[in-house]
């Protein structure tokens, strides 16, 4: 029998004996439920020579199984009223379907289905990974900026998964077999990795006995855990790398991204939420430090923003990057950026921006507790990093904890030279008739 780990008001947790982990979280304020399912696998996981086979298998999913036949998992979610897709990451691949609360257990009978019952044919491979492909074209190969991306994050990463983009090199893709597919299904589409999540207008002892019927069945398999695996580990960075990269663009652009750390225990660590602080104050809202500055003070750019994830399984990346002003150059515009930091570095930050940072924190999480979609995300992402739901009220109150000083020694530790990539986009002539102007239908 399962076992419940933790029975609060809203949240419950279960292990079924397979090794399943169920979440079940209650908000009653509509008859609607999502049902998310969190496999630990993404592009990390993958080796050279077979990069984008975790995204490429999430667009197999939906095709069908010896019960459901390609296209009917769809059929009824539409049926129903609901909606369904999937998305893969660096760290995880998770599918979900929202609809009203009367057709979860249907929901959870073809989601379950498909766990262990995918049926893959050469017929469907071959067409699906022509699609994939066109995916890249469109989203990456003619997007100037996920271009920039991609090859700043190849360079950047010298061994670490993370350097190979989620959606595949075209070369890989083009070799692709559908034995790749079975080989990659088999493996890491078992109960003991993954993390099913229900949210919304529910009984969490039903959601169990459903769970029970529908998944409590699947024999478990061996996979090995997050802390069992061993991706190659990142050599220190001992210098700037710059790069510079020509595609058809309107304006020039500039990526910057640094090396730093990310959260590993919730509880003791203060770096990673001193840098969710740095974020805020370079970018967020109109008085941050890089929009007010650099876009509205001195015209250097048309757009300025920071980026920083915490919650991931590998390496960090700090990322700012901005779109220079007409007359103004690319080595103008770093100058610039880097002017902004070392102010933090010499001055630190102000009470005044703490305290606007850290209300923005916390209005996000009540936002965040509107949307059952939005709540479900929140426990997949910090159970498929190897966190749990409950971290999320540890993250919260160590946010609120942070001082404007740890706020200025990260960015003096870790926004250095010797750890940062700069990316430079020189924009080309614009084809008119680029494949960018094409339509195709991506959704699985």
């Amino acid at each position: 029998m399962p076992c419940s780990l933790l029975a609060n008001t809203t949240t419950h947790e279960y292990f079924l004996d397979n090794g399943l982990k169920l979440i079940v979280k209650q908000d009653h304020r509509s008859p609607v439920v999502i049902q998310q399912i969190w496999y630990k696998v993404g592009s990390m996981d993958e080796v050279n020579g077979k990069t984008g086979v975790a995204h490429a298998l999430e667009h197999m999913m939906f095709k069908g199984t010896v019960k459901v036949p390609a296209g009917e998992f769809s059929r009824r979610i539409a049926a129903a009223g609901g909606v369904e897709n999937a998305f893969t990451g660096t760290d995880y691949t998770a599918y979900f379907q929202q609809l009203h609360k009367q057709h979860l257990p249907m929901a959870m009978e073809l989601e379950s289905d498909r766990m262990r019952n995918l049926v893959l044919t050469e017929e469907e491979f071959s067409k699906e990974i022509q699609v994939v492909m066109e995916e890249r074209r469109l989203r990456t190969d003619d997007q100037a900026h996920s271009l920039l991306f991609e090859k700043m994050m190849a360079t950047a990463f010298q061994t670490h998964p993370y350097r190979r983009p989620i959606i595949g090199w075209m070369n890989d893709l083009e070799q692709m077999r559908v034995s790749d597919h079975q080989e990659w299904y088999d493996k890491w589409y078992a109960p003991s990795n993954a993390v099913l999540v229900i949210v919304g207008d529910v009984k969490p002892a039903e959601v169990l006995a459903f769970a029970q019927k529908y998944y409590g069945n699947i024999k478990p398999s061996s996979v090995p855990d997050l802390a069992e695996r061993n991706p190659q580990t990142e050599p220190p960075q001992v210098g700037i790398k710059r790069l510079w990269v020509k595609a058809p663009a309107e304006l020039p652009y500039l990526l910057m991204g640094y090396k730093v750390p990310t959260l590993k225990d919730s509880q003791n660590d203060w770096e990673p939420y001193a840098l969710e602080i740095l974020e805020g104050v370079l970018d967020g809202n109109a008085s941050a430090r890089l929009n007010k500055t650099l876009v509205r003070e001195t015209h250097m750019a048309v757009s300025a923003g920071a980026g920083y994830n915490a919650i991931a399984r590998g390496p960090g990346m700090f990322y700012l990057d901005a779109t220079p002003s007409q007359g103004k150059t690319i080595e103008e515009l770093e100058q610039s950026i880097r002017l902004e930091i070392d102010k933090i570095i010499q001055s630190g930050i102000t009470e005044q921006e703490l305290s606007r940072v850290k209300a923005q924190v916390i209005a996000s999480h009540v936002y965040q507790l509107d949307s059952i979609s939005a709540q479900a995300m929140q426990i997949g992402r910090l159970e498929s990093a190897g966190f749990s739901q409950q971290d999320e009220a540890v993250i919260l109150e160590k946010i609120k904890a942070v001082e404007t000083e740890q706020v200025r020694e990260v960015a003096k530790k870790y926004l250095t030279d010797d750890v940062l990539t700069v990316a430079v986009l020189d924009p080309q002539p614009l084809d008119k008739n680029s494949p960018a102007n094409k339509s195709i239908n991506l959704r699985h």
